[in-house]
């Protein structure tokens, strides 16, 4: 699919872009006090933060934060799909200090991995690729709370003290998870092996690991394996069913429905022209 596609939606509390871009040397902009993911790999594109350009090899998850400077992109010689989230600041700097009247600025992060936010970020992408994705005002203030407290705790300047969120799984924990998946995906997983990683029982890992991500287990499981197919339709001639067999699906009627459901497109739709 080479059409751009470019959405912008508004929740309680946060603003979210959608982009899907073909390649293109023109130069693009991320606007200052975001939080995004791109949800497509580059192997070297520009980027330029706080007048420094460098070139950046991306993997499809990575996350970026700008603080009170905008970020540029150009020479991006593949397909890129980003979602960019904009809080409300006043929220951000309550959770970083209830009642303060101080300004809070984020500090920028460059393709760093992240998998509470890409797993958040998966939900509110998933809202801008369906007409009928809406996510209700319930679902979708409870995802701007837990991003906004993860911002204050993690990226924001200055930080806000860490506590110890009862029912959630500490950042380092969901990233190595994501890691363990991603290594993975091509192979048979079960909940019993992500629970034994994170040393809990089976009901309380399924538990922590949705109110850290907001999705369960399996839709977390399932979401980088349709990120991993995605690439493989772009960058590859490999047929559509080898491609489901290497991120770990025998039938492909099964794996052509969640591809749609994941990214909004047909398999046949990313095939190289």
């Amino acid at each position: 699919m080479d059409q751009p596609h470019t959405s912008i939606r508004r929740w309680p509390g946060m603003r979210s872009e959608y982009n899907w871009l073909p390649p293109d040397d023109s130069v693009t902009v991320t606007k200052p006090f975001q939080i995004g993911v791109s949800f497509s790999s580059h192997d070297q594109l520009e980027f330029e933060l706080d007048g420094r350009a460098r070139y950046l090899s991306v993997p499809s998850g990575a996350v970026f934060a700008t603080g009170t400077q905008q970020a540029l992109w150009a020479d991006v010689s593949e397909h890129t799909e980003a979602l960019e989230i904009y809080p409300d600041l006043d929220l951000v700097r309550d959770a970083v200090d209830p009642g303060a009247t101080a300004l809070v600025d984020l500090d920028p992060a460059i393709a760093v991995r992240d998998a509470t936010v890409l797993g958040l970020a998966s939900l509110v992408r998933r809202s801008h690729l369906h007409d009928d994705g809406d996510l209700e005002p319930m679902h979708a203030s409870t995802l701007t709370q837990r991003l906004v407290h993860h911002l204050a705790e993690h990226y924001c300047l200055p930080r806000a003290r860490r506590t110890t969120r009862s029912g959630r799984l500490d950042r380092t924990l969901v990233d190595r998870l994501a890691a363990f998946v991603d290594d993975r995906l091509a192979e048979p997983l079960t909940l019993d092996e992500l629970a034994a990683q994170a040393a809990l029982s089976v009901y309380h890992f399924a538990r922590a690991f949705k109110n850290s991500t907001g999705l369960a287990p399996h839709e977390f499981v399932t979401m980088r394996r349709m990120e991993r197919a995605k690439i493989l339709l772009l960058a590859t001639r490999h047929s559509v069913l080898d491609i489901a067999h290497m991120v770990g699906f025998s039938n492909i009627n099964h794996f052509r429905r969640l591809f749609r459901r994941y990214t909004g497109f047909a398999p046949s739709d990313l095939r190289p022209r």
